[in-house]
């Protein structure tokens, strides 16, 4: 009986927004910088923004290909 062994190809983690997000809230909780929680969190919201407005990019460039017959 041979037994096969499952293999994940996902790599998963946390990434580079997250841990620079993690690494702000750490040391605004244990008081190394004193900036407002807006600004500790930014790389969630900066990252997002940044999405929406690849993502409206992209919709505009899809629209105008169409609408010329491409």
């Amino acid at each position: 009986m041979k037994v096969e062994k499952a293999t994940s190809s996902n790599s998963g983690g946390i990434g580079f927004i997250g841990l620079l997000t993690i690494v702000f809230v750490a040391l605004k909780l244990m008081g190394y910088i004193d900036w407002g929680w807006i600004w500790v969190l930014a790389p969630i919201w900066i990252g997002l923004i940044l999405g929406f407005i690849f993502l409206a990019i992209a919709l505009i460039i899809l629209v105008v290909t169409n609408r010329k017959g491409w």
